[in-house]
Parts: structure tokens; C-alpha cells; sequence
């Protein structure tokens, strides 16, 4: 079996080879013995069939094939230079197509005005946002960053913990003085409660804690939606109580137009995440994109989530 021949290395010492002028001179450079270039040169010669090269004890002169073997070899070198250029700056540099999954509230709300801030500082960065009511699967080649709540159970990606996030119950102060306030879990069952159909939890099924103990509640109301926007305008409306994510209310209860209830008794943590690939964490287009997001949230609260108190650009992640 023939030992396997490195061409771009072929290729680099017989241009170094015709740039010297000789053999002694590129044995030089080299720091090899001039017996070592010429028996290099021989073997190449030996696998092409063709000599490559006229030689004299000083000088060298290139053969017709020599010429056309110099000149592919110049130009394919070159190209392997400029692609590797290209590959170090897409590590350093942020460009190329970044692939963005949300949820469609919080995406619309939260993500698209990030996206927007984020492009214009790296314009060489084409975005393609998302907006799902459940997110694709992790493991499919269906986009680079996911921004999702709750901690993916699947080891196979990256995820980033972005910002800390509650589920809150709550329901318009109209609705609580006709109907009541809920004081203990099992009170829900006596209230119409809104519906969202919304990825793999069980639909209907609330989950609360209060220290040790766990209370789950089978709810039930006429009003439900896959949507979590119209859920929340359905709340604000008088329809009933809502489950929802304290990112997507927080206006509503510090404005007074939802009021908490049940705030003793905590629900399933959803906590916001950015997860990728393994095998993209060094991308630079997605590296400062999450970097950007986290630094984002890490100036943020759900009560005071104005574009305006996250970073600007002096401080490093800015709108």
C-alpha cells in the first residue's frame, strides 16, 4: 500500500523550492541536507510522471510541466489561505445566517426588539426569527438558538440561564369582587380558569407548593387559547383566572389591572434560557448573540423591562 501524499505540502516546497533559485539554497531554508531536497523533488516526480524541474549544480530551471504545476500550485495555495482567512475571521467576527426560536408573546415582546438592537450593532449577521407556540425539537437542525422557559432536559445542548422567571396566578380585581378570591389550591376548582395549550404539560393540570407541601388542581373555564396574549387580554377582560409568566404580566400587576393571588404558593419554576448545539458554541454569530441576550436580561426585571434600562452600547451589550 502506497503512503498517502499530503498535496498542499507537495505543493508548498516545490514553490519554495522554484522561490530559492536551488537546491542547496532551499535545503537552506528548509534546514534539511541538499541530498534530502533533491530526493523529495525526485519522489514527486517519480508520482507524476514527469520531470519538473531542469537542474545544474547551481541552478534549476522549470520544465513545461513544471510551469503548469507551479502556477495550480501558487493559485490552490492562495485559495487555501483566503479560505482559511475566512474561517478564523467567522470564528472572531460576527456574520452569517443566525437561525432564533421564541415563543410568540414573549418573542413579539421581548426577543424582536433584542434582535433589532443586536443586528445593528453586527449588520453582517442575518437573523431569522421564529415565533412558535412550541418550540422545535432540540435535537433537530431546525434553527441555532432557542429562547425558552425552563431548563431543557436534554444534555446534548448548551443552555444558558438568561434570567430568573415565576409563573404567577392572577385575574382582573372585577373579576375577584364578583367571584372571590381563591385562598387555598383546591378553592381553583371552584373558579373559571383560563386555558393555554402550550407545549407538552398537561393541559388544565396546575401544580402548587407551599414548603413540603404539593397541591395539583384539576381547573376548568369556558375561555382557553393556544395563544398566551389572548389569554392574558381574556384575563384583563373580567373571563377569569390566569397561570402566566411574571415577564408577560408584570405591567399588568404593577398598573393594579391583575391582581395576585395564592402569592404563598409557588408554581413550577420557568425560568428563561438560551440553549444551542455543542457543536456551535464557538460560532461567533451565535456566542454574541446569547451573549448579548444575557447581558440584556441581566439588566432587566419583569417590572422594569424597558429597552431603555438595558445596556447600552459604551457599556458592552447595548440597544
Amino acid at each position: 500500500m502506497s503512503t498517502p501524499v499530503n498535496a498542499q505540502s507537495e505543493m508548498a516546497f516545490f514553490s519554495l523550492l522554484v522561490r530559492a533559485g536551488s537546491l542547496s539554497a532551499a535545503a537552506r531554508e528548509l534546514n534539511v541536507t541538499t541530498a534530502g531536497v533533491s530526493k523529495r523533488l525526485s519522489q514527486m516526480e517519480a508520482r507524476l510522471g514527469t520531470r519538473l524541474l531542469h537542474r545544474t549544480t547551481r541552478r534549476i530551471g522549470l520544465t513545461a510541466e513544471g510551469e503548469i504545476y507551479l502556477e495550480h500550485s501558487r493559485r490552490i495555495l492562495a485559495d487555501i489561505g483566503d479560505m482559511e482567512q475566512m474561517i478564523t475571521s467567522a470564528a472572531t467576527a460576527p456574520k452569517g445566517l443566525l437561525r432564533v426560536n421564541a415563543t410568540l408573546g414573549f418573542g413579539r415582546s421581548h426577543i424582536a426588539p433584542l434582535i433589532s438592537a443586536f443586528h445593528k450593532r453586527h449588520p453582517d449577521v442575518h437573523v431569522q426569527l421564529q415565533l412558535t407556540v412550541n418550540p422545535p425539537t432540540l435535537i433537530e437542525d431546525a434553527c441555532d438558538v432557542w429562547i425558552r422557559f425552563g431548563e431543557p432536559p436534554d444534555t446534548r445542548v448548551i443552555a444558558r440561564r438568561l434570567a430568573s422567571n415565576r409563573r404567577l396566578i392572577c385575574a382582573a380585581p372585577a373579576y375577584l369582587e364578583r367571584h372571590g378570591t381563591p385562598r387555598v389550591p383546591n378553592d381553583l376548582t371552584h373558579h373559571s380558569c383560563i386555558g393555554i395549550r402550550q407545549g407538552a404539560e398537561g393541559y388544565g393540570i396546575w401544580h402548587l407548593s407551599s414548603g413540603q407541601r404539593t397541591e395539583t388542581v384539576k381547573v376548568r373555564g369556558e375561555l382557553s387559547t393556544n395563544d398566551g396574549e389572548i389569554a392574558v387580554n381574556w384575563a384583563l377582560e373580567g373571563h377569569g383566572l390566569i397561570m402566566r409568566a411574571e415577564w408577560d404580566i408584570a405591567k399588568y400587576l404593577q398598573s393594579g389591572r391583575l391582581r395576585q393571588v395564592l402569592a404563598n404558593w409557588e408554581t413550577p419554576g420557568a425560568d428563561i434560557y438560551a440553549v444551542y448545539p455543542h457543536q456551535l458554541q464557538t460560532a461567533a454569530r451565535v456566542r454574541s448573540f446569547v451573549d448579548f441576550v444575557a447581558a440584556a436580561f441581566s439588566a432587566a426585571t419583569p417590572m422594569g423591562q424597558e429597552v431603555a434600562r438595558w445596556p447600552s452600547n459604551e457599556a458592552g451589550a447595548g440597544a
